[in-house]
């Protein structure tokens, strides 16, 4: 009989021997839901216990549970999963349940959560729940806190939601491989009273960074600093699906950090509030207002703003090179410079405008290929910000800047979304709307000299 004894057995969690991982063990499981959809899923209101008022998962999907004697199950998958970066461009991952990142976990302060792990990777793997306060040997710390989770097998952590929030949840186990390969996801402690910090729409992404090549599939898990795809819930512009409003919605986005550097996030339009840090929620007196939030490595932030400007208004990370698709960042760069110029050894490079960068070209590293056309020192798609130019792009890589709006190219990448605000959305609709139809004489246009104005 499989009792509370034989799940935790200690202070730490518990591993289910083999013989309860058979199909008779098994049984014995909640169920693992799994997805490998990029789309946004619907909110998942509670069907059972405490109400409150689900988030919406940027790209992603809440995880179901069961009730079993007053426990909320969960069950995560961690297993090698393939994710759609965006339409064109496919990576080699590992996550929990299909998917990378994994999905929402979503409870309510003062829960009693049992969560089962099953390792389907090829190497050994913990979970740590990121800020959250818990029992020290439920904390996920491979080899201090509990032994690691070998392959093949199920742990179970066991404890108490104490603290409502925003956490994440991600190995502690050969870290720096398992979380470049994708493995993190969120986990929302809603307050106990659901009237409590009440928002009309609350969303939810947290934000990772690759290093994959142009032309291949995996990322380089070694890497430390040179990323090259910078995404919100492991998409990238223009993979990112829009944020839906409703005008006079009050609206709370909420998003964690797990790159290796910060981010200054922007969102245009508006002035909001910063409602939420890692320490939990700011107090309404305390609160400050902000058009960009810096977000630290394994940081949190929640913002919060009432959507009284219609339109479509740009949400991104304000580092340039983080709303930019794969750049190969080892070839010089060539960008205005004429092909017969590029050619020229490195003592004319006072002749090039000053093009002193150019200057570590001899041997003319990387210009294979010259055919007519230069090559763009290793940035795929400059054909989509230069109006005209064409050239074929590696497989599986998007162009650097890409996207097309109402107006033309969008010349976006990376880290970038669209808050929609309209009047016409229904409280539960998060379709995409289309794009903003404007006001008439309100759009920027072309200066003319009328008649009546010489």
């Amino acid at each position: 009989m499989l009792t509370r004894r034989t799940f935790l057995g200690g202070s730490g969690a518990a591993l289910l021997g083999a013989a309860l991982v058979s199909k008779a063990g098994a049984a014995l499981l909640p169920d693992a839901p799994s997805t490998a959809s990029a789309t946004t899923a619907a909110p998942l209101a509670p069907p059972n216990g405490q109400p409150y008022n689900p988030v919406v998962t940027l790209n992603g999907w809440t995880l179901p549970w069961r009730m079993k004697n007053g426990w909320k199950e969960f069950h995560l998958i961690a297993e090698p999963v393939v994710r759609e970066i965006a339409p064109g461009m496919h990576a080699n991952l590992w996550g929990y349940n299909g998917q990378a990142p994994g999905p929402t976990i979503e409870a309510v302060e003062g829960d009693l959560v049992r969560i089962f792990v099953t390792n389907k990777l090829p190497e050994h793997t913990t979970v740590h729940w990121h800020g959250m306060p818990v029992p020290c040997g439920m904390d996920g710390v491979g080899g201090l806190t509990q032994p690691h989770i070998p392959p093949g097998k199920t742990f179970v952590y066991e404890f108490r939601l104490e603290r409502a929030g925003t956490f994440m949840y991600h190995p502690h186990s050969d870290e720096m491989v398992q979380m470049a390969m994708g493995m993190m996801g969120l986990f929302i402690v809603h307050p106990r009273d659901p009237q409590a910090m009440r928002v009309d729409r609350d969303f939810v992404f947290l934000m990772s960074a690759y290093a994959i090549d142009p032309g291949t599939y995996a990322p380089r898990v070694d890497e430390m600093t040179d990323f090259n795809t910078w995404a919100w819930n492991a998409r990238v512009f223009p993979g990112i699906d829009p944020l839906p409003v409703r005008a006079g919605d009050r609206v709370r986005i909420r998003f964690g950090n797990l790159t290796m550097t910060n981010h200054p996030i922007h969102l245009h339009g508006y002035r909001f509030e910063v409602a939420g840090t890692d320490g939990g929620w700011v107090p309404s007196s305390a609160r400050w207002p902000e058009v960009t939030v810096d977000v630290g490595v394994g940081q949190m932030r929640a913002i919060e703003f009432i959507a009284d400007r219609p339109g479509d208004w740009a949400f991104h990370c304000h580092k340039s090179h983080h709303t930019m698709n794969a750049m190969d960042h080892r070839k010089p760069a060539a960008s205005g410079v004429s092909e017969s110029d590029r050619a020229k050894p490195k003592h004319e490079d006072r002749a090039m405008g000053g093009m002193g960068g150019m200057g570590n070209m001899e041997g003319m590293e990387g210009m294979e290929g010259m055919k007519g056309m230069p090559d763009m020192g290793g940035m795929p798609g400059m054909e989509d910000s230069t109006g005209g130019m064409s050239m074929p792009l590696p497989e599986n890589t998007l162009p650097m800047m890409t996207g097309t709006g109402p107006f033309g190219p969008l010349e976006m990448g990376g880290m970038f979304s669209v808050v929609k605000v309209r009047e016409n959305l229904a409280r539960d609709d998060y379709r995409d709307p289309g794009w903003y139809a404007h006001p008439e004489g309100t759009v920027a246009r072309e200066y003319t000299v009328t008649p009546e104005h010489a």
